[in-house]
């Protein structure tokens, strides 16, 4: 049986081109992958092709937590579309698409694990993504580097 799945979403007001290269540079991953202020992304590496690997490591702010988000693309289009399986098995899919007028939608879609509640994932998931959504939007109308 295929575990279950959740699909978060945003609407980015940014450039599709843009909108990707925060999303897979490691040195942009930094400053938004963190699902609150409390908790932060202190190193990044990310070799976006199939095959290629990533790992960002997670930690709270204050030393108390942190974990490895680590995995393997299994599908690269650039611009498009990425897959990958993190390190515990679970698969992800992430599409872009262009809706024009400089926006771009992202949709996210991951297996859910069974340590966390379906509502705490969903609620994780989509915190990281409206990092990046006020990250990326930031970025694009010049306010952040």
């Amino acid at each position: 049986m295929a575990n279950k799945k959740i699909t978060i979403e945003a609407t980015i007001h940014a450039p599709i081109g843009r909108v990707w290269e925060l999303w897979t540079k490691p040195e942009h991953i930094m400053k938004w992958n963190n699902a609150s202020e409390d908790w932060h992304t202190p190193a990044a590496t990310n070799d976006v092709r199939e095959g290629g690997k990533f790992d960002f490591r997670m930690e709270a702010k204050d030393g108390t937590a942190g974990f490895d988000f680590e995995g393997v693309y299994d599908e690269v289009a650039t611009e498009d579309w990425l897959a990958y399986t993190i390190s515990d098995g679970r698969k992800v899919e992430v599409s872009f698409e262009d809706e024009g007028d400089g926006d771009t939608h992202i949709t996210e879609t991951f297996e859910i694990e069974n340590e966390n509640s379906e509502e705490m994932q969903r609620q994780g998931w989509q915190a990281i993504l409206d990092s990046f959504k006020g990250y990326a939007e930031g970025a694009f109308n010049g306010s952040k580097s």
